[in-house]
């Protein structure tokens, strides 16, 4: 055997022995998720699955204080969102979002020195707004996040800036003259696919129609077309990676446009995107003015949420666990939020 022969040989194993590096060791696992014939199964990876159980640990809940006695308002100043709490439950919800957002600054990342009341640091009126917009999500999005709620430490898992946020995305560098019609270049957010490679902008910020068919013979003004339907496949990968699942979790394979043949879940996604287009509009794009160029992106967007932000290859952030019934002061809102915050939104 020559030598040029023998090179082929090695190239080729090399190569096989790369590509089944990129598989998933078998076997997997499966659950059936819908009738036998239709295609609803989830698969998914042992290994895989005992990772998304390590990274979704819930942090101990110190124990509840009673809700008598002063209100935060009567005692502390500036005091808008939380100011209908008791000293007790004020001061533990504090303790815990420190622990939840900034355990290595403590009370700094969001106070001064000089008066704990005064708005000098743009993180505190962030974190004002972000308080409004998890008692929003709380008290009127239950159709989405169900009994269990969501607190800050739901997002942010002991860092300032949540691991998954996203900006409006002008692209990467390419060759001049090249037009890339805002895809074929492969990007994450769509899976590292070469579809287009900002989902989040048309539909968690501008509301455009999530419908990869039309309903009628003609266009008749929809814009329900092959090039539509690229960008909504893009957003459907974000979904699939940032829940951990597949298709199934909302579709009947035979019948994908179908409510009715569709699991329940399907529904909980469209309220989840209706709340992930009103956190990103009427909540963190209002912070826009206060953030320093690093917290924003290259067009100067505020870091958003999308579903990844929550559920972090999760099919319920969390796995599900209640973290609201130890955090009740953050289940609803106050007249004062209303009115500065929910009244706009509706």
């Amino acid at each position: 055997m020559n030598i040029t022969k023998t090179l082929k040989i090695a190239a080729v194993a090399l190569s096989g022995a790369l590509f089944l590096a990129a598989c998933d060791a078998p076997p997997p696992e499966s659950v059936q998720r819908g009738p036998a014939g239709t295609g609803m199964v989830l698969i998914y990876n042992g290994d895989d699955l005992d990772n998304v159980v390590a990274n979704n640990t819930v942090p101990e809940a110190p124990p509840q204080l009673p809700a008598g006695g002063p209100k935060a308002s009567e005692i502390y100043q500036n005091v808008e969102v939380l100011g209908d709490l008791s000293i007790g439950q004020f001061t533990r919800l504090m303790t815990s979002i420190t622990e939840w957002v900034s355990p290595e600054e403590g009370c700094n990342y969001c106070h001064v020195a000089e008066g704990f009341h005064l708005d000098t640091k743009y993180t505190k009126k962030v974190a004002r707004v972000m308080l409004a917009m998890t008692q929003r999500a709380n008290q009127d999005y239950g159709d989405h996040v169900g009994n269990a709620g969501v607190t800050c430490y739901t997002c942010h898992r002991g860092k300032n800036i949540p691991e998954y946020v996203w900006t409006t995305d002008p692209g990467g560098p390419h060759a001049a003259g090249i037009t890339t019609a805002m895809q074929n270049i492969a990007s994450e957010a769509a899976g590292n696919t070469s579809l287009p490679f900002d989902p989040f902008t048309p539909y968690f910020e501008q509301a455009q129609s999530i419908r990869v068919a039309g309903d009628t013979a003609l266009p008749e003004g929809n814009n329900s077309s092959i090039k539509q339907t690229e960008w909504i496949y893009s957003l459907m990968m974000h979904f699939s990676d940032s829940l951990g699942v597949n298709c199934t979790h909302c579709h009947n394979t035979r019948a994908f446009s179908d409510w009715e043949q569709s699991s329940p879940e399907r529904v909980k996604a469209w309220h989840g995107i209706q709340m992930v287009r009103e956190m990103n509009t009427q909540f963190i794009n209002r912070t826009t003015d206060w953030l320093p160029e690093h917290r924003k992106g290259p067009l100067g967007d505020p870091l958003k949420v999308n579903c990844g932000t929550c559920h972090q290859g999760a099919y319920q952030p969390l796995l599900g666990a209640n973290m609201i019934n130890d955090y009740p002061t953050l289940k609803t809102y106050n007249e004062a939020t209303k009115a500065a915050y929910v009244d706009d939104a509706e």
